[in-house]
């Protein structure tokens, strides 16, 4: 281990950090790996984030987990760290015989608010009259946010920072259309409206969807209400709907299990620009899954429930990866706050890579799985990409 990054994190001086330039092009498959500091009260922690040529992962671990997996890396044959800390920026480059060459120099960087809140950064503030929050019972009528619904808020403005990093992806001169797959009671679509129509100045034609015609008459009364033009809820399935023209953005939070991948066979059959996608249960695979050398894993039901999520996930990835998508999958929220934390951010970027469809076909084999929704929805479009 390099040994002033391992000094930098226990005597909590990081401010960021990489470990770069990979010797061996084939293991592992990320290509670098970012990482900085947080706080959850008066708990340290560091952020991995592994950068892939097509997403990107997030990993918060202790400070001791944290420089294991490190030191773990630069086994691994990378071949170059640089950290930037309080008292100064380094650099180590590291021979192919294990050498290690130190560079020291002036610090460059300020270290930011570690706190993991951030609640300085937040799109809608604590405070600040917020008219659907206050209406859907997140915020008192004085703006303040009600204690017990703390999280929502948090999760809400979290949604508007990956909302944020999308948004530049939107043509400011033409109208911009979304669907929010399994709504449910709205809180993120009228987030979005918001953000974009009140705080961004967008013009806007925002769809929810959802099976719950309570609900969607709840809604829209409160649209209504609002005077949130632009703003449409609609009671239907998501395998049954159909919209015509282009769309620029769907979002799915906690479709549960196969909902999540009707909504992407929209997405990807329709070439819908970005997807926003936070799954929830996933049991289609869990009966599925055979495979002899993992069976001390999958022996156990919740392990097996929790790898069966994962893959999932991952087969999700893959294939809109397949199909020209750049994917990123996140934290969404903290663990803490909710266990069905992952994101599946994708971007259109190419056209249809059949190499990475065979990679989700032997990905399949590997674990036995012979049915799969989102493979099946797909099949007429992969027959077409494929003749």
């Amino acid at each position: 281990m390099v040994e002033f990054l391992e000094v930098c994190i226990r005597e909590r001086n990081l401010i960021y950090g990489v470990v770069s330039k990979k010797a061996k092009k084939t293991f592992p498959e990320f290509n670098k790996i970012s990482f900085k500091p947080f706080e959850k009260g008066s708990d340290y922690f560091i952020q991995l984030e592994y950068v892939y040529d097509k997403k990107v992962i997030h990993e918060n671990l202790s400070a001791d987990l944290a420089i294991d997996k490190l030191n773990e890396f630069l086994e691994l044959d990378f071949r170059q760290v640089n950290v930037f800390a309080k008292d100064a920026d380094y650099q180590a480059l590291i021979s192919k015989k294990g050498k290690v060459k130190v560079s020291k120099k002036a610090p460059s960087r300020k270290l930011e608010n570690l706190s993991h809140n951030k609640e300085k950064n937040y799109l809608i503030r604590d405070g600040e009259k917020c008219d659907f929050l206050i209406e859907l019972g997140v915020m008192t009528s004085e703006g303040k946010v009600k204690p017990s619904r703390y999280n929502k808020f948090r999760q809400i403005n979290r949604f508007l920072e990956l909302v944020e990093d999308v948004v530049s992806n939107f043509d400011s001169n033409e109208k911009v259309k979304i669907i929010d797959f399994g709504c449910g009671k709205s809180y993120l679509t009228f987030a979005l409206y918001y953000y974009l129509v009140n705080l961004k100045s967008y013009e806007v034609d925002i769809i929810g969807l959802d099976l719950k015609e309570d609900v969607i008459d709840f809604c829209n009364d409160v649209a209504q209400k609002l005077n949130y033009e632009g703003l449409l809820f609609k009671y239907g399935n998501i395998k049954d709907y159909e919209m015509k023209g282009s769309v620029d953005l769907i979002i799915t939070l906690h479709a549960c299990d196969t909902a999540t991948d009707a909504a992407l066979i929209k997405g990807i059959t329709w070439d819908v620009k970005n997807i926003l996608s936070v799954p929830c249960c996933q049991h289609e695979f869990f009966p599925q899954i055979k495979q002899e050398k993992l069976n001390p894993l999958l022996k156990h039901g919740i392990l097996k429930e929790r790898v069966s999520a994962l893959m999932t996930d991952s087969l999700r990835g893959m294939y809109l990866e397949a199909f020209g998508y750049e994917v990123n999958i996140m934290e969404f929220i903290d663990l803490e706050h909710t266990p069905k934390n992952i994101l599946i951010k994708a971007k259109k970027v190419s056209k249809f890579d059949e190499a990475i469809y065979n990679s989700c076909l032997e990905y399949k084999s590997y674990f036995n799985i012979e049915q799969s929704f989102l493979a099946e929805g797909l099949k007429n479009l992969i027959d077409e990409k494929q003749s």
